[in-house]
């Protein structure tokens, strides 16, 4: 994500801003090229990578591997493939149109475009298939699914640019999914769990955050942000172990929901609701005079009338826990991380002012978070933030899925091999230009 201002100068304001898809490291470009920090010890930021050269106005890398996908502003229709610790470019495509987001798993690479989307095989970088005429996507929103295959490769994309319609891809077997009408406003964010097959969804409204059951499209839990105002979702993420939930916005909170809370907290409504009305009877059968008084009145007929159906309403769980910014009105997107050797999790946020803000979750109670570090993206040095008091410094890394240098090794050799051939579509399909003359045509 773009974290510069809206209106900026791109050209001179380029602040984008990647976590990786198991959080393990942050990609940050600018006008001056690309870095690569490992977030593996959350009291510092370690320089994995510095590329320093053109504008980098998209950087997606591969988990902890080597591969990274770019795209420029001076070149903002062509896609650069490289293998950064070799310092090679193994392949590069030119598309119709600007890209607008690039997302990676294990199998696929997905291009998006502002109303067409490609899909490359990762091994060999061939297009596998096409998607035309999308509904226009000018924010890129989307999430591509990093579960196994046997467990839903799936890629989410609005369905319709006028409500919260999500489109469910199979990445995998190159068919449609199934639809989901998840919001009546347009959709903001979406974001997939790393360990489940859930799908979770904010509109532009920003009030409500449903989480879906990509399997047959059931809704599972639903969170509330906030009633008092509406708000831009930024961004959405699941922590790697599944079990938080983040949401940004362009307000200084950063909510964090917690997934069993959600099917707790609303059977506990249910409850709640149910036992309020039963004592609301008991208490009209014991003050039957009291009753047939505030009957007497329309206001009490209506009061008797509204209360009992009041109470039936389920109450949407609030936030397990916040993260209070120090301003607001800045782009932001986040990521959870949790660590090894009993440290407690934490939620890692990048702001538009160039910082990456470290709060600290209580696991057993939620509440406020205790800010841990702040980090400079722009620079890569920590700022004069010392660790709370309360919570200890722990090295630990981060769970979820790692592919080790050696992999990586090996993936990029599969992938370098097989980018000689572009992928065979239909007679009415156009491939991207491949390696000749995408250069001269950006």
């Amino acid at each position: 994500m773009n974290l510069a201002p809206p209106g900026a100068d791109p050209l001179r304001s380029i602040f984008f801003v990647n976590f990786n898809q198991d959080g393990s490291s942050v990609a940050v470009g600018t006008v001056n090229g690309y870095k690569l920090y490992s977030l593996q010890n959350p009291d510092s930021l370690d320089l994995i990578y510095s590329y320093d050269g053109s504008d980098v106005l998209i950087v997606e890398r591969l988990f902890n591997s080597s591969l990274v996908a770019l795209v420029s502003v001076s070149c903002p229709r062509k896609l650069k493939v490289c293998h950064f610790k070799k310092g090679t470019e193994i392949c590069n495509y030119s598309y119709p149109n600007i890209i607008v987001t690039v997302r990676m798993n294990r199998s696929r690479l997905v291009v998006i475009l502002s109303e067409s989307i490609y899909i490359h095989n990762i091994t060999n970088m061939k297009v596998i298939h096409t998607i035309r005429d999308t509904p226009a996507n000018e924010t890129g929103a989307c999430a591509l699914s990093t579960l196994p295959e046997e467990g839903g490769n799936y890629l989410a994309y609005p369905g319709r640019e006028n409500t919260g319609e999500v489109l469910l891809f199979d990445t995998v077997n190159l068919v449609a999914h199934m639809t989901i009408l998840a919001h009546n406003s347009p959709l903001a964010a979406i974001a997939f769990s790393p360990d489940r097959p859930l799908l979770a969804t904010a509109s532009e409204k920003g009030t409500v955050i449903r989480v879906f059951d990509v399997r047959d499209g059931s809704r599972v839990m639903e969170f509330r942000r906030g009633i008092k105002r509406c708000v831009s979702i930024y961004s959405l993420a699941f922590s790697a172990c599944g079990q938080y939930l983040c949401s940004t916005s362009n307000t200084e909170t950063v909510h964090i929901f917690k997934l069993d809370q959600g099917n707790e907290r609303s059977t506990g409504a249910a409850a709640s609701a149910t036992a309020a009305t039963s004592a609301g009877d008991g208490a009209r059968r014991g003050e039957k005079t009291e009753e047939k008084a505030e009957a007497q009145s329309w206001m009490g007929f209506l009061g008797s009338m509204v209360g009992p159906t009041v109470s039936l309403i389920p109450q949407q769980p609030r936030s397990f826990a916040c993260a209070k910014l120090p301003v607001g009105g800045q782009r932001t997107m986040c990521t959870v991380t949790v660590g090894r050797d009993n440290a407690p999790p934490r939620v890692l946020i990048a702001s538009g002012d160039g910082m990456l803000y470290v709060y600290t979750i209580n696991p057993a109670e939620g509440g406020e978070c205790a800010r841990y570090h702040v980090h400079s993206l722009r620079d890569g040095l920590a700022s004069e933030v010392e660790p709370s008091e309360n919570v200890g410094v722990a090295a630990g890394g981060l769970a979820g899925i790692s592919t080790g240098s050696g992999s990586s090794g090996d993936r990029s050799a599969v992938v370098t091999a097989g980018t000689a051939a572009a992928s065979s579509l239909g007679d009415d399909d156009s491939p991207p230009s491949h390696f000749g003359g995408a250069g001269d045509d950006c």
